[in-house]
């Protein structure tokens, strides 16, 4: 009885479920390796690397920008590494600037609404604006989950024999196309299903408030940490300038990369205050798709609010949410997780294909009229 409602619901989970998770796989696999293509199909990207010492500060990355688009209102400044241009973001603009650390250069400004931007938009919300398409795309990802639980359970052998181990682990090449596809669809599954889950546990915590909370109780919470206030009467703070406002920024980058910064030192984002900012927000040790968010008092440039320590002094809950990004995309262990995901992806993608022709050609086989 447990078998038959575990195929049933196997079954039904996969057919509402089967298109969500086609697309979402698809989308999945590009954007694995999206970095890497932008790299070689661009010239904007990579530049020759320097000494850190010559990279120039963000003031005068903001002001070289600042020259080319005077209308635009510049935010942040992304720099990527020492062998990377730095990306400037705009405020209220789908055009991001990428400028040469080393001369200001402006080498393009580009427009994000692109290919892998269109394929976000499918991976993120399925192309459907607003909640229903975070919904869908959020109850699909925990269908899938639950089907590839109940996957786990059709395919283990009831017995383990040589024969049962053969049918298992390998595809019988040489059969016909009926069976091909079933080995397709059972062994190939069982091959992704590890880096699938994974997929679909981080995804969850992406989209479902309760599921980030239940990871965050279930692994013992985060590490008691007070927030940092400013002893005393708080600092009056007043509109700042620009030149201000960019002397602040410089100050902050120069103080993440030689005081804060312990991984990926020359990757550093900061962002420019406006007038009425009392606090300038970078982010540092930026590696394998982590991160950590530093915010600093505008006026004393100490840090303030929560203070996010390196990753590598993170407890478990910690570790895993500011990791969930990484372990989500095959970030975390660099080029060889990277290239696990995307076949992973991909296998993900052809299961409901290959799983749609099983059970049309049992229900052929059902309904075959008896020879008499």
């Amino acid at each position: 009885m447990f078998s038959k409602i575990n195929a049933w619901l196997h079954l039904w989970l996969g057919i509402a479920a089967g298109v969500p998770v086609i697309i979402l796989s698809i989308t999945g696999s590009v954007l694995v390796f999206e970095q890497e293509i932008k790299e070689l199909s661009t010239d904007y990207i990579r530049v020759e690397a320097q000494q850190a010492a010559h990279q120039l500060p963000p003031s005068v990355i903001y002001q070289a920008v600042k020259e080319r688009l005077p209308e635009k209102e510049i935010t942040s400044a992304w720099y990527y590494g020492l062998d990377k241009s730095v990306k400037v973001s705009l405020n209220n603009s789908d055009s991001v600037v990428y400028v040469n650390p080393y001369s200001a250069e402006i080498l393009d400004v580009v427009n994000e609404e692109d290919f892998f931007h269109f394929m976000e938009e499918g991976h993120r919300h399925l192309w459907i604006e607003g909640k229903v398409g975070k919904q869908l795309v959020g109850w699909s990802t925990a269908i899938f989950l639950l089907l590839l639980i109940s996957g786990l359970i059709l395919w283990w052998p009831k017995k383990w024999t040589k024969r049962t181990r053969s049918q298992s682990f390998t595809i019988q090449w040489s059969a016909k196309f009926k069976r091909i596809n079933y080995d397709l669809h059972n062994v190939l599954g069982f091959y992704a299903l590890t880096l699938a889950i994974v997929m679909c546990i981080t995804g969850l915590i992406m989209s479902f408030p309760w599921m980030r909370k239940s990871v965050i109780w279930l692994s013992g919470g985060y590490p008691v940490r007070p927030k940092t206030e400013l002893l005393g009467h708080p600092p009056e703070y007043s509109a700042i300038n620009l030149k201000d406002a960019l002397l602040v920024a410089d100050q902050v980058w120069l103080k993440v990369r030689y005081e804060y910064a312990k991984f990926n030192k020359e990757a550093v984002i900061v962002h420019f205050p406006s007038a009425t900012e009392h606090t300038v927000y970078a982010c540092t040790d930026m590696k394998d798709g982590t991160w950590r968010d530093l915010t600093f008092d505008r006026n004393t440039l100490a840090l303030t609010g929560r203070i996010m320590g390196p990753i590598d002094e993170a407890n478990t809950t910690e570790w895993l949410m500011r990791a969930n990004y990484a372990l989500h995309t095959g970030f975390i262990g660099g080029m060889a997780t990277k290239i696990g995901y995307f076949l992973a992806s991909l296998i993900c993608a052809t299961l409901p294909i290959t799983g749609c022709y099983i059970w049309w050609n049992k229900k052929k086989k059902q309904f075959k009229p008896s020879r008499k």
